[in-house]
């Protein structure tokens, strides 16, 4: 694949201070990387769970940031679809689409928490089921069919949000069920390691993922795969590794998907999280390891776990466009402004 890797910000809106500040933070991060050309910004579902993510209304969020933007496009990464009606969710795409002018990019995912299932009536062993059948009235919205009665289409129409439409997996059989329905591959930031691979790169694992997405494409469907990652640049090696310890040591006390040990090594805290860190010099060298951005469309970065203060993030953004993109043939970006570094 050779052509440009899309760079975009990804925020899971976890900053440690009150909502409005999260919601400020990222507004204004959103607004920066516009203008330093990124080409996307995307924001993640979460209900309830502070500590998961701080935003359970993304279509309200992404429409304040439309009226402050014209460029960068506005992803969901992702709506946790079981957990909202299918109609408000198109009608709701849609108007935001409209009024951004079709910068609009929709991931969806099956979701994961199951207390969150409990609150809205469901039982989260029934997430793929409910999962399916969800998108199908979304799709069939998009489509322009008869909803519930010859009289009923979606207002506004939006059929190109078909084009736009993402889905999330950890597996290969999920990737082929993605591909087969043309949707566009986000890949995790993290995986979970096989038995037997404690030491598995995330590439390594990934992959699989992406030979079984693009084995089951449809002829003539352009792929569109999206890789997370976390990435933290700082201006000096010394910083990186100052945050990197502080913020994956938090996670490593509450417990998760990598099982840190809290009293590990920083540099083994770093691995088993796949986290990119470090002056851009060694971010960029970093960076050119990861095989799966050989085949990607979409590069989408998020400090998550390391999760520095709000100007260190900042920085992080500048210096990913500024220093480590040109080490990068593949990423080009455009910048909306002349910026200052």
């Amino acid at each position: 694949m050779t052509s440009p890797l899309r760079l975009g910000l990804f925020t899971r809106l976890l900053d440690e201070t009150s909502p409005g500040e999260r919601y400020r933070n990222a507004r204004d991060q959103i607004v920066r990387s516009e203008q330093l050309g990124y080409d996307s910004a995307w924001v993640a579902q979460h209900h309830f769970h502070a500590l998961e993510g701080g935003l359970p209304a993304p279509a309200v969020f992404l429409a304040s940031v439309a009226a402050l933007t014209s460029r960068i496009r506005l992803g969901f990464g992702v709506i946790t679809l079981p957990l909202e009606h299918p109609l408000r969710v198109a009608e709701d795409l849609a108007v935001l689409d409209e009024i951004s002018g079709r910068r609009v990019e929709v991931g969806f995912g099956t979701g994961g928490t199951p207390s969150s299932f409990r609150a809205f009536g469901f039982d989260a062993a029934d997430r793929r089921t409910i999962y399916a059948d969800h998108l199908k009235v979304v799709t069939d919205a998009w489509a322009g069919l008869d909803l519930g009665d010859p009289e009923n289409q979606l207002y506004p129409p939006a059929p190109t949000l078909l084009e736009r439409r993402w889905e999330a997996t950890f597996s290969a059989e999920g990737a082929a069920r993605i591909g087969a329905n043309g949707s566009g591959l986000m890949l995790s930031r993290s995986q979970p390691r096989p038995e037997g691979a404690p030491n598995a790169r995330i590439w390594e694992i990934q992959e699989p993922i992406v030979d079984a997405y693009l084995d089951a494409l449809p002829d003539g469907v352009a792929p569109r795969i999206a890789a997370s990652r976390t990435v933290f640049v700082a201006d000096d090696e010394a910083t990186a590794r100052r945050e990197a310890d502080r913020g994956l040591r938090t996670v490593a006390v509450r417990g998760g998907l990598w099982g840190l040990d809290p009293d590990g090594p920083v540099e083994d805290l770093i691995a088993r999280s796949d986290t990119v860190t470090g002056d851009p010099e060694q971010v960029a060298a970093q960076l050119a390891q990861d095989t799966i951005l050989e085949r990607a469309t979409d590069l989408l970065v998020q400090v998550h776990s390391v999760d520095p203060v709000h100007e260190l993030v900042l920085r992080s953004l500048e210096l990913l466009a500024h220093d480590v993109s040109p080490l990068l043939p593949r990423l080009a970006l455009r910048p909306t402004l002349e910026v200052s570094r």
